[in-house]
């Protein structure tokens, strides 16, 4: 994959607080969902909190985080990624085969979609061509799917094949997270925006926008994740996704049984902790400050960002931001299995130096500069937010800080950019599928480099990078990193334990809740 093509505008979205690149890697502590049935319970439903409405349902149109989650329920990808080993397994296809610049997989037999109809290899092909034509703007190009490939489909032998343009070391870790739509979804794509046409373990039922969800769950169903069934013991039968947007609210919720799940990330963690609710844990990048690089924004001065970036107490913040829970950030790739394992950061990034910042500022001289942060992380973001504030004002640099919510951060980012810093951290496990967000065609260009990053250091090593395979060229991947902290193009700064509770529920979380693995269990 080159660092200088992308093609989409569409939104991406957070894991846990503002932005997600899902379907990575993650763990759990899920007895349940490892085997252990003695105490599950069969049927019954199983609610879950969503802290945002998902807009339009067509789940190749975007990947913000709450389409992603309802994704899960309804539609499946091509493979899978263990989430202690990171191991690439089975999804739709049981066989897979990497061999130069293609890549050979074999459907399960008797795959079906939520209509009855048969899941075929010249379906999965129309997927991979859809995604890769720039003309839909799919934000998966050049994420989870290499800008060139191109698929063909044999069905008697139930065979795809995949002919990538370039190398592209982690493609099977994309195609992980690439969901597959069914033959009548991708004849009639305005009907998925309200309906579901996937394979799987569940199917929309009910849609209420901006309240609730309900799911059905798909009997007969055995393609999941590693070979995962509907009929394991456990699994409910209906699945409601309910929008309750306050952090607050929803562990009151889980408190009352009102709720069998909420991810919940702010100062609420500590009584749902004391209470004894069950929790799956997933590592992730939650303090991530990105500049505005496009021309007529005062953040498009070096200068600037550098004065920016050395007013602050990098330290101080991580521990307001995460409640004194979180640890440094170490890599831009941060959800576990995490690909390329290693520390890009903590000797890359501009140690605080107010002096330096105050003098930088004072002949760059900027206006107030909006610094735009998401409000669903709850107090402890707001705090950190001020704080920054304060830091900034310390060193002669006026910024006012916008607490928004997610849609309305995208909208920002992807639409009218009407910021100059921002707080939104993207979750991924593979340095590749940040390229798109960190290089190459800004948004006026029909890209997704959001913040108009053009740092030729980082260019060079990626396309490097591209051409090792598989982990060989992860050093390549880590320097391509450092080479942005050096120069402050962006400031990863923290990172935190996620905690998805449950009551009456256990489950895996490996950057989302994974359908499959959801276990009814006894209070």
């Amino acid at each position: 994959m080159k660092p200088t093509t992308r093609v989409s505008t569409a939104t991406v979205a957070l894991c846990a607080t503002t932005l997600l690149l899902a379907a990575c890697g993650g763990g759990s502590s899920s007895n349940a969902a490892k085997g252990d049935d003695s105490n599950v319970v069969d049927g019954g439903t199983f609610t879950m909190a969503l802290k945002s409405d998902p807009g339009n349902l067509d789940p190749q149109s975007s990947a913000q985080s709450a389409l992603f989650t309802v994704t899960q329920l309804a539609y499946d990808p091509l493979l899978s990624v263990a989430a202690d080993s990171g191991e690439i397994q089975s999804g739709l296809a049981t066989t897979w085969k990497e061999h130069g610049k293609k890549i050979t997989l074999t459907l399960a037999d008797g795959i079906t979609c939520s209509d009855g109809s048969d899941f075929t290899a010249s379906d999965a092909a129309a997927n991979i061509a859809y995604v890769a034509d720039p003309k839909n703007k799919s934000p998966f190009l050049g994420t989870y799917l290499p800008v060139g490939a191109k698929a063909t489909a044999d069905n008697a032998s139930r065979t795809l094949t995949i002919t990538l343009a370039s190398p592209a070391p982690f493609a099977l870790n994309g195609l992980a997270s690439l969901p597959m739509v069914c033959k009548k979804g991708m004849k009639d794509r305005k009907s998925l925006r309200s309906t579901t046409d996937g394979t799987g373990p569940y199917q929309l039922t009910e849609s209420a926008p901006g309240d609730h969800f309900t799911y059905q769950i798909r009997d007969g169903y055995a393609w999941g994740p590693n070979g995962a069934t509907t009929a394991t013991p456990g699994m409910p039968d209906q699945v409601v996704v309910k929008v309750v947007e306050n952090e607050s609210t929803a562990a009151n919720l889980l408190l009352s049984g009102g709720l069998n799940a909420a991810a919940v990330i702010g100062p609420d963690a500590t009584r749902l902790e004391k209470a004894g609710l069950f929790a799956a844990k997933t590592t992730a990048l939650i303090g991530e400050q990105w500049y505005n690089h496009a021309q007529g924004h005062a953040t498009s001065d070096p200068a600037l960002r550098m004065a920016l970036t050395q007013a602050l107490d990098l330290g101080q913040l991580e521990k307001v931001l995460t409640s004194g829970k979180g640890t440094p950030a170490t890599t831009l790739a941060a959800i576990e299995p995490v690909a390329c394992p290693g520390d890009s950061v903590s000797s890359a990034l501009p140690t605080q130096d107010v002096s330096a910042a105050k003098a930088a500022a004072k002949k760059a001289s900027p206006s107030t500069l909006t610094f735009i942060y998401d409000t669903s992380g709850g107090p402890a973001v707001a705090a950190a937010a001020e704080l920054a504030v304060q830091q900034w004002k310390a060193a002669g640099i006026d910024v006012k800080a916008k607490g928004q919510d997610e849609s309305a951060i995208n909208q920002l980012l992807f639409g009218t950019g009407d910021w100059d810093i921002a707080w939104v951290p993207l979750n991924v496990n593979a340095p590749d599928q940040l390229v798109p967000f960190l290089s190459g065609a800004g948004l006026a260009d029909g890209g997704t480099n959001f913040s108009a990053i053009d740092n030729k250091d980082y260019s060079t090593a990626v396309t490097k990078a591209s051409a090792m395979p598989g982990t060989s060229g992860c050093s390549t991947w880590l320097g391509a990193e450092s080479d942005l902290f050096k120069a402050a193009d962006i400031v990863p700064f923290a990172n935190s334990v996620v905690e998805t509770f449950g009551n009456g529920a256990e489950f895996e979380t490996p950057g989302q809740l994974v359908p499959t693995s959801i276990r009814m269990v006894a209070k």
